[in-house]
């Protein structure tokens, strides 16, 4: 074999071991569901995907949640077995109106879409309970996704769910944002174009829960053995339960049927969620269950159909009312596939940020740039004038907690511009109140370790800093966060990676705007000149 050849085949085994690296499976070190045995335990995603939706197309599986004013939004997550999940991508780059979102909107936004499969491609509809509801589709999951369209504006409309009759005629069922509305607890649906890309009619109220069913919502919409099925949440989120409603009408009128409650176990709510066949023929359920802090993750249940009403859960004493199981056996998909969870930890090697990563508003383009040298580069960006804190500030670089106990860990190097004074770079655990660990510059060039409390940001309470001490300009520094069940968060920093000294006393992390708490990491200044420094951050990893 000459050279020629011998230099060809050494760079086709490279890119060869480089493109299976790449393809690799995913393991979270934190949360696992996959059991190994043939069984999962749940949450199958102990991580805060609100309002989850989902579809099957052919042996693929697409899930879709809430991502309110986090950007990129709308989160595509695709399983082959309902267990094992990956995030693959968003289809929201940026977020419309793209002016009113450059600023934090906390609560506001994306909330609960639906993903269906129609005529070669998918579409999600999802509202924004001030704006009106919005249709994106493509042809891949992974996109590209097209620029939203307004399929109905107005305010209050909220959790739409598209549905084609066998007739070809549309329509798209949705509930009511009693804060932006004026009322709440009812369901309605109305007529669609073909295409379902407007809205036709005003619609008619089908279903009515003050009396029995208070702050229904999430309606989906299905049909099934000649019935008309509305699969919807009521009484409240973390305290609710399954509701199904059937007609032989679309309009109704609709019996009742409560198909899923706590019971007795651990899992409060339970919330909405989606029904899913495998191409085996089994029915499943996933959901979403209030945790508080840790925000709202998933679940999957069995169901099974009985005298045309579904059951989900397990259901022991036979009344239709299941109770949400905590382990099971794997769904039966004809095959095993490799355990996979969500990326947590980002070693900042791709030329792209890890899709795990979100702003707390649409990004600038000068906010930061990653690099084939292995490191995320931040460059400080001026908070805004009437922030009174980072809950105000956009460029807040973070990802959703991935369970409830972990460590998060990141090595930084900060370069400050020696003409501005407060830039400031760090680690955040980010909610109604916050706390995070960092380095400041100062007007005289130097360089401090500090920590920072804020308590009922949200409010527009001021920050408390405390000064740790000095620290040499240019040098690596490593900082951490240990997170322990209730949220409770205890700030650390290093030199060497390798010796850890505590800061500040234990944090108690909060939620944020429908969300649980998050952690990542910022670069911000409080002034405006011709340039800014920056923080060059080797990786970010998350273990126990």
């Amino acid at each position: 074999m000459n050279f020629k050849n011998t230099l060809s085949l050494l760079l086709s085994s490279t890119i060869f071991l480089c493109h299976a690296q790449a393809q690799k499976p995913n393991i979270s070190k934190v949360w696992v569901s996959d059991l190994g045995n043939g069984s999962y335990k749940n949450p199958v995603i102990d991580a805060d995907y609100s309002d989850p939706d989902a579809c099957r197309v052919g042996n693929d599986f697409y899930m879709v949640a809430s991502s309110f004013d986090a950007v990129p939004g709308l989160p595509i997550l695709h399983s082959n077995d309902l267990v094992n999940w990956k995030l693959i991508g968003h289809a929201l780059k940026r977020q419309p109106p793209f002016d009113h979102f450059s600023k934090t909107q906390h609560g506001n936004g994306v909330w609960a879409p639906a993903i269906r499969y129609h005529k070669g491609e998918f579409l999600i509809y999802y509202p924004d309970p001030d704006f009106g509801i919005y249709l994106t589709k493509a042809k891949q999951a992974t996109g590209p996704w097209s620029a939203p369209i307004l399929v109905e504006g107005g305010k209050g409309l909220i959790d739409p769910c598209p549905f084609w009759d066998e007739d070809g005629q549309a329509y798209l069922a949705h509930g009511w944002a009693g804060s932006r509305a004026g009322i709440k607890s009812i369901l309605t649906i109305k007529k669609m174009n073909p295409e379902g890309t407007a809205v036709l009619d005003e619609g008619v109220i089908v279903y009515d829960g003050h009396e029995k069913d208070p702050t229904i919502e999430g309606p989906k919409l299905y049909k099934r053995n000649g019935y008309y099925y509305l699969f919807a949440p009521a009484g409240g989120v973390a305290t609710g339960w399954q509701l199904v409603l059937r007609s032989k009408n679309v309009y109704g009128p609709y019996e009742r049927k409560v198909v899923m409650a706590q019971g007795n176990t651990p899992i409060n709510g339970p919330h909405q969620g989606a029904w899913v066949d495998t191409p085996t023929g089994e029915d499943w359920f996933l959901h979403f269950q209030d945790k508080g802090v840790y925000g709202r993750v998933v679940h999957l249940q069995p169901m099974k159909w009985i005298n045309n009403w579904p059951v989900i859960g397990t259901d022991n004493d036979g009344d239709g009312n299941g109770d949400p199981v905590l382990s099971y056996k794997k769904p039966n998909v004809g095959k095993t596939y490799p355990i996979e969870t969500p990326a947590e930890s980002d070693e900042f090697d791709s030329i792209k940020l890890g899709l795990q990563w979100q702003w707390q508003a649409n990004p600038k383009g000068t906010w930061h740039t990653t690099s084939n040298l292995g490191f995320l580069r931040l460059y400080s960006d001026k908070i805004p004038d009437d922030a009174k804190n980072y809950w105000d500030v956009p460029n807040i670089l973070m990802q959703k907690f991935p369970t409830e106990s972990f460590t998060a860990t990141t090595k930084l190097t900060f370069s400050p511009n020696p003409k501005l004074e407060n830039e400031k770079v760090g680690l955040v655990v980010m909610g109604k109140s916050y706390a995070n660990v960092g380095l400041k510059s100062s007007k005289n060039g130097e360089v401090s370790l500090v920590y920072t409390v804020c308590k009922k940001a949200s409010d527009k309470a001021p920050e408390e800093e405390t000064v740790i001490g000095k620290f040499e300009k240019g040098k690596p520094v490593f900082l951490r966060v240990k997170v322990s069940k209730g949220g409770k968060c205890q700030f650390s920093y290093s030199t060497d990676g390798q010796n850890f000294t505590e800061t500040g006393s234990e944090f108690k992390a909060e939620v944020g705007g429908w969300i649980g708490a998050k952690v990542g990491i910022f670069c911000t200044r409080t002034t405006q000149i011709n340039d800014a420094g920056y923080a060059d951050f080797d990786w970010f990893r998350v273990e126990p």
